[in-house]
């Protein structure tokens, strides 16, 4: 069974013209795919309905096998934790270290504080930020901070991972790395979706392409990876 499913999804904004047109696709358990085109093609409305901000004005959506049109506001949540998201601009919370920014998420869920410390402790050792767990944002470099986001967009273990433009301020050594690390995490089992312009990173890591044009999306097959 599909993790996503998108039927004849249409999308427009006030009286305005669709930004998304007849949009179809699946994502399986376990896949990972770039989603790919222009600026203005629709990339950030299709994310929306991805994680569940934007409703469509038109067509199915369906997460988890579940009917989104039928979610009601209790049940949105739970979908929601199944769901992590790592934000161009981080949308980290400065006055927080490290270490409480990724904690939110655990600390929200009413976890104990005993299995707060001991999950986010491993998971800041796995990003490769062990030693600054008590900094805060403001004194990390953008790619100490996108490390931060991504480990509170997964430290509730989403069965799926959406990156919007995560390669977008860093260079391109950084850059390699956070994909390696989506790597990783999609041989854990989780399904990554990672809206890009960077033409290099696609080419360099052999998955699937979704590309937008004006709001229409083609399902593009992996590419060979180019020579590092």
């Amino acid at each position: 069974m599909a993790l996503v499913k998108f039927s004849n999804v249409g999308l427009r904004y006030s009286t305005g013209s669709e930004v998304l047109h007849d949009i179809n696709f699946e994502l399986a358990p376990g896949s990972f795919h770039f989603l790919t085109g222009p600026s203005g093609a629709g990339k950030t409305s299709l994310m929306k309905l991805l994680y569940v901000g934007q409703k469509p004005t038109r067509g199915i959506i369906s997460m988890f096998g579940r009917d989104m049109s039928a979610m009601t506001r209790k049940t949105m949540p739970e979908i929601r934790r199944q769901i992590g998201v790592v934000f161009q601009d981080f949308r980290l919370l400065n006055h927080l270290s490290a270490f409480d920014n990724v904690a939110l998420p655990l600390r929200i869920s009413g976890l104990t504080e005993k299995h707060v410390k001991k999950n986010v402790a491993e998971l800041l050792h796995w990003v490769g930020l062990g030693e600054k767990m008590e900094c805060r944002p403001p004194t990390l470099s953008g790619g100490e901070q996108q490390r931060i986001a991504i480990a509170r967009a997964i430290i509730n273990r989403p069965k799926l991972l959406l990156a919007d433009e995560p390669t977008g301020n860093i260079d391109e050594n950084i850059g390699t790395k956070l994909l390696t690390l989506f790597e990783e995490l999609n041989r854990h089992g989780t399904t990554v979706v990672i809206a890009t312009h960077d033409e290099d990173i696609v080419r360099r890591f052999p998955h699937p392409q979704m590309r937008l044009e004006k709001g229409t999306l083609e399902i593009l097959p992996k590419i060979q990876a180019k020579a590092a």
